[in-house]
């Protein structure tokens, strides 16, 4: 009898439903993934982006580029 506990079975292999279970797992994982990659693509890229921006209007001077613009000659009616 001490040798019957050595013996283990084998689990049943899932016969139904196993497509459903399997669309099931592999979205959530897609769903997952992409909402990660969206959170470290808008934390990488989008808050640098918006930092520059925020820069360049902060010392940008339109009277200024107007200027440059105006005595390069690139209006016709100034």
């Amino acid at each position: 009898m001490a040798g019957d506990k050595a013996v283990s079975t084998i689990s049943k292999p899932q016969l139904r439903g196993l497509l459903a279970s399997s669309i099931r797992r592999n979205l959530i994982v897609a769903l997952s993934l992409s909402a990660a990659a969206g959170f470290a693509f808008k934390q990488i890229v989008g808050n640098e982006r918006k930092r520059k921006y925020a820069e360049f209007y902060r010392t940008y001077d339109a009277e200024k580029e107007f200027e440059e613009m105006r005595k390069k000659g690139l209006f016709q009616s100034c």
